[in-house]
């Protein structure tokens, strides 16, 4: 295992986790894409590249379980980089089939893909906020058998799931905030190429 390899995709998930937090603690849900978490999301991004380069993908023998999980969660966030996001998922799905990844970090980066393609997404991992801000599963492609899917990775139900992002959120029913945060977000689908 390499350690300071290991310890470098730590130190960015957590500084990462830090600075989303900053931001968030009191941003109303429809606030979009902060650009200081975008700046720190896009150096990852570029960081991680460079180590996959080098190394392939840090899986579990490279880099440990946390570290594996770290380069999944900087994937995950890399928002603005369509093609390398598409390359990660594939990727992960080679490292899991070797053993070295989880699969819910796939389902998750797979969903999110599905998400900003416009596409319903599989495992019901992502959410938006509704017209009050609250947290709601992005659709579903064959929503009747969602939670097979997810047991079968681990996961909890989609209920269970609704049910922990919405705990204490506060309803924010502003339709002029709702309408700008979905002109802005598409016009950032577009801008970064997730859509034409």
């Amino acid at each position: 295992m390499n350690e300071q390899l290991r310890q470098e995709l730590l130190a960015m998930r957590e500084e990462n986790i830090r600075v989303r937090n900053e931001v968030n603690r009191d941003s109303s849900p429809f606030a979009g894409y902060n650009p200081r978490v975008e700046e720190l999301e896009n150096r990852n991004a570029t960081r991680l590249k460079e180590i996959i380069a080098e190394h392939g993908w840090p899986g579990r023998s490279l880099a440990g379980e946390d570290g594996t999980i770290a380069a999944w969660f900087i994937a995950q966030q890399a928002i603005g980089d369509p093609p390398f996001r598409h390359k990660a998922l594939e990727l992960l799905r080679e490292a899991h089939r070797q053993g070295e990844a989880s699969a819910i970090g796939a389902a998750y980066l797979e969903d999110s893909i599905c998400m900003f393609e416009g596409r319903p997404q599989i495992y019901g991992t992502q959410f938006q906020p509704d017209d009050y801000g609250i947290f709601q599963p992005y659709p579903i492609a064959d929503p009747e058998h969602v939670n097979e899917r997810r047991r079968a990775l681990g996961m909890n139900t989609i209920e269970e799931r609704t049910r922990e992002l919405q705990a204490g959120g506060k309803p924010e029913y502003n339709p002029e905030k709702r309408a700008e945060f979905e002109r802005g977000y598409n016009e950032w689908l577009k801008k970064v190429g997730w859509r034409e």
